[in-house]
């Protein structure tokens, strides 16, 4: 094996690493997420959890963000809640924060 097959062995796996990294950040930022949303919701306990584990699932029906914000935005409209979309992104953006933060520490 050549050093230039070495580096792109190693660039591979690296990109292999980041993307499952991004991948559990993002799936523990839009449980974190869901939790919030149930919370101004008025769910708590069980069906918190429930509707968590509901926005963690409505982001795998296209992976973008956006399903994940176009959800809780339905469901805060549909409830009542007063949460502008400009409020939900930044709660998104602060929890992806807190989430690789968490995985970076191993939590």
């Amino acid at each position: 094996m050549t050093t230039f097959d070495k580096r792109e062995e190693a660039f591979e796996k690296q990109f292999a690493h980041d993307e499952e990294l991004r991948f559990k950040a993002t799936a523990r930022r839009n449980k974190m997420l869901g939790l919030w949303a149930a919370q101004k919701l008025g769910l708590s306990g069980a069906q918190a959890d429930s509707y968590a584990l509901s926005v963690v699932m409505s982001a795998f029906e296209d992976a973008a963000s956006h399903d994940v914000m176009g959800k809780i935005r339905k469901d805060f409209d549909a409830k009542g809640v007063a949460q502008s979309d400009h409020q939900i992104a930044r709660q998104m953006t602060d929890l992806m924060a807190e989430a690789i933060t968490d995985i970076k520490a191993g939590r």
